[in-house]
């Protein structure tokens, strides 16, 4: 199976529609890794109102593979950023980063932001059991 670098979208539209992201997430987890980066902590928790809330999702955001962003994630990042551009097709930083860093560990990008379906190459998917 496939790694899953889950996205902030998924993270803040299960939360926002009352379900818990990481029991959800749990089951996905079986027989593959989640992934995260450090812009996708930043996004969600940011949004994030109650300490404990936070330290829960620290703890299982710890567990999960980490993707730093390193100088060839940011020199990936500019590159697609460019190349989108110039096809009309503009995408949000954070979303390219994001997609570079699935992109370096062959990840499919667990998300409901469109954006990421416009980028060559990224496999994308809205189901965490895909």
């Amino acid at each position: 199976m496939r790694t899953l670098m889950v996205d902030s979208s998924y993270w803040i539209t299960m939360s926002r529609q009352g379900y818990d992201p990481i029991a959800h997430l749990a089951g996905a987890a079986q027989g593959r890794d989640l992934a995260i980066c450090g812009v996708i902590r930043c996004e969600v928790a940011r949004g994030v109102v109650h300490e404990p809330a936070l330290q829960r999702l620290r703890r299982f955001w710890d567990v999960m593979l980490n993707v730093p962003a390193d100088n060839r994630i940011w020199e990936a990042t500019e590159a697609l950023l460019w190349r989108m551009d110039r096809a009309g097709r503009p995408i949000p930083l954070p979303g390219a980063l994001i997609a570079c860093c699935a992109l370096r560990i062959q990840a499919a990008v667990l998300t409901y932001d469109r954006h990421f379906h416009s980028i060559p190459g990224l496999v994308v998917t809205a189901d965490p059991m895909a």
